[in-house]
């Protein structure tokens, strides 16, 4: 800890994402500060000069990491551009929250497993929806085993996006973004699907397609299937391409006992033969879980605890996403020991 007893940190990557984290650090503000920004766009950086007070701004990372009294930074950038910052954060000795996608392939995966365990940093992957009480709620049900056996379990995050070539960006392509919606937005459901699901994954299929966003080299939406060791199905939609109908749920999990669903803000359970109950609801307002994902981070690196999602279950989310667009481009399922 650094400038009066707080956590010091580095934000690298000034976009909009960033802009959400930092919402995160002032409710954190008794534990920690963000003193320092880098942006190879310096001014970008410095937008966020009215919300942050004395910041320093660098264009290049790399001079962040070393020359400023930083405890931990905070990645905000292009998914391509994750590994190699995870890397000289980790060799510089800080501690690491990363935005999704952890990294674009397995190799860069192994690489960023040995980097953070030899340098003996925290890592968290910035799984934001894990933070939704219902998520919580949900996932403490089925591990009590109020559904029974679990038989099928379902995730989603469907909207229309309205972009084009330009203002979509690197997100268009492949080289930069790792493929298409999947990992993108579609990254959310398929956390939360592993969250969800007290069971290792074995087999996937996919279905990927470009409805509408036809300037973009990968898929705007994609269907998935996921088979699990315990027999569980699990079902992930996702798609810029269109509105969702108003039933679709963010979450369900149906069992033998019964089944629970979620829009996000109200959970529900409907026990087998016996009449649906809310068990949770957050109001009209859904969390400000970019937020709460930073305030955890703070504390995990205060309290010395791992965070709920590590680089492990950034590497395993990266795995499953693989096996979707392999599956995809083979036209098979696909098993993932064999990916």
């Amino acid at each position: 800890m650094t400038r009066n007893g707080k956590i010091s940190v580095g934000i690298i990557g000034a976009g909009n994402i960033a802009g959400h984290h930092i919402t995160g650090y002032l409710q954190a503000g008794e534990h920690a500060q963000v003193t320092a920004i880098a942006d190879v766009e310096v001014e970008r950086a410095r937008k966020h000069t009215e919300r942050l007070g004395d910041v320093e701004f660098f264009q290049d990372y790399r001079e962040m990491i070393t020359s400023a009294d930083l405890d931990a930074v905070d990645i905000c950038l292009p998914h391509h551009l994750h590994k190699d910052a995870i890397v000289a954060a980790a060799a510089a000795g800080k501690h690491i929250l990363c935005e999704k996608p952890l990294c674009l392939t397995l190799d860069e995966a192994d690489v960023v497993t040995r980097a953070v365990a030899g340098a003996g940093v925290t890592l968290m992957c910035a799984h934001n929806q894990l933070f939704l009480p219902t998520v919580a709620t949900a996932r403490e049900m089925v591990r009590r085993g109020e559904l029974g056996k679990v038989y099928a379990a379902r995730t989603t995050d469907v909207f229309a996006l309205d972009v084009n070539a330009e203002t979509l960006g690197w997100r268009a392509a492949r080289a930069t973004s790792g493929g298409g919606e999947l990992i993108d937005t579609g990254y959310h459901p398929n956390y939360l699907l592993l969250h969800l699901v007290d069971s290792a994954p074995v087999k996937v299929a996919a279905m990927l397609s470009r409805h509408r966003l036809s300037f973009m080299e990968g898929e705007d939406t994609a269907h998935v299937l996921v088979e699990f060791a315990d027999g569980t199905i699990g079902s992930i939609v996702t798609g810029w391409a269109y509105e969702p109908p108003g039933s679709m749920e963010r979450f369900s999990v149906t069992g033998e006992g019964g089944s629970l669903w979620s829009n996000g803000r109200q959970l529900l359970f409907k026990p087998r033969g016996g009449e649906q109950v809310v068990v949770q609801d957050a109001g009209p307002s859904a969390p400000d879980t970019y937020a709460l994902e930073v305030v955890d981070f703070i504390a995990c690196l205060r309290e010395k605890r791992r965070p709920l999602n590590t680089e492990v279950e950034g590497v395993n989310v990266l795995r499953l996403i693989l096996a979707a667009y392999a599956s995809a481009d083979r036209g098979e399922i696909v098993e993932l020991e064999n990916l």
